[in-house]
């Protein structure tokens, strides 16, 4: 085997490693919210918020100082990140509040939808994936996961009623604004590194959900000083897990798999979660409501392979040799002069290692 196989034979066993390691992470995170909400010693979702979120503030802060003290920080990248930390910041609070309405399976499972709301808002803001929006393969994932999220709640025992309603509908809600989020991230920050670019994001995500809390909060979230110390350990250990050490494993587990197998093995977050919360909070999921959110994962991956299949090979390796011109593979636009990493200035497509910052923790 030759020292470049071998190289990428131990690039791919780390992504396999580091992708893993993600699943379990965020897997962790609806449990964490959930015991934080019913557990001993809980604690209002508004004070769980918003110490979790000022942890992963100060843990991507050195990200920012390195940055200004190289002086290498992107011009505009604080103007850039103030609409994607809006939609991050409501979406983040509903992904807070619903597991004290609903137990942590049959939240992540109504997430799931979140996949539909970013194909409409792909559509509606970037004609270059309309094309892969229009396949049978596409569709027909898009179709599973509606009709296997739909089934899931319908067939909840005893039906949905009360707060369970109530937080099926939050969990939602929370998958609409991260997909929100996602999209604006695409439209406005594609060209910044997606370290920097999350960092930035963080931390005006975590300043308004601190000043949440401290309006919110019991006590103005002072109560996590009465908590035991392994209460409090275990509230700054979500965030390490879920905001810190996630969001990085993920991105670089990206970039040794590619987007499609990274995000598809994601997709059995509502699995790992339902397992875990059936041994820690006894949720059943009775029979049908495995086969429709099977189904509805299923879905979001084949609709994932759909996209996958259809990306185009970047032309910037095929130059015209009577033109020596270099093409959008997306929309046929002239890149010549456009640098590598750049958005195409006609689609916003950027030709280099797709990312995609997962959401949920």
């Amino acid at each position: 085997m030759s020292h470049t196989q071998l190289s990428a034979d131990a690039r791919r066993t780390q992504g396999v490693v580091m992708i893993l390691l993600t699943l379990a992470g965020w897997t962790s995170i609806p449990l964490f919210l959930r015991d934080f909400a019913h557990g001993p010693f809980a604690i209002d979702a508004w004070t769980a918020n918003g110490w979790r979120y000022g942890v992963s503030a100060l843990l991507w802060a050195p990200v920012l100082v390195l940055g200004l003290w190289r002086r290498d920080l992107p011009k505009g990248i604080w103007r850039a990140a103030l609409v994607p930390s809006i939609f991050n910041t409501i979406a983040q609070v509903a992904f807070a509040i619903a597991p004290y309405m609903v137990k942590p399976g049959l939240m992540t499972f109504s997430m799931r939808l979140q996949i539909i709301f970013l194909t409409v808002g792909a559509a509606l803001l970037f004609p270059a994936e309309r094309r892969v929006i229009r396949t049978g393969g596409y569709l027909s994932g898009m179709a599973m996961v509606m009709i296997g999220t739909a089934a899931t709640l319908m067939f909840q025992d005893g039906g949905l009623g009360g707060g369970t309603a109530a937080g099926v509908a939050i969990s939602i809600a929370a998958g609409l604004f991260y997909a929100f989020y996602g999209l604006s991230v695409r439209k406005s920050m594609q060209e910044y590194h997606p370290f920097t670019a999350f960092a930035v994001v963080s931390q005006y995500t975590a300043a308004a959900i601190v000043v949440l809390m401290v309006v919110l909060g019991d006590r103005h979230g002072m109560t996590v000083l009465d908590l035991p110390g392994t209460r409090q350990f275990l509230l700054v250990l979500s965030a390490v897990i879920g905001i810190g050490l996630g969001h990085t494993l993920y991105f670089a587990s990206i970039s040794r798999l590619g987007l499609a197998v990274a995000a598809g093995v994601v997709q059995l977050q509502p699995i790992t979660v339902s397992i875990g919360s059936m041994l820690l909070f006894d949720e059943r999921l009775n029979a049908l409501q495995w086969i429709g959110g099977t189904i509805a994962i299923a879905g979001a991956v084949i609709m994932l392979l759909a996209q996958h299949r259809l990306k185009p090979v970047v032309e910037a390796e095929k130059t015209t040799p009577q033109t020596d011109a270099v093409l959008c593979g997306f929309c046929g636009c002239d890149l010549t002069g456009v640098g590598a990493g750049h958005p195409c200035p006609e689609c916003g497509r950027v030709h280099g290692p797709a990312e995609h910052a997962q959401a949920g923790a």
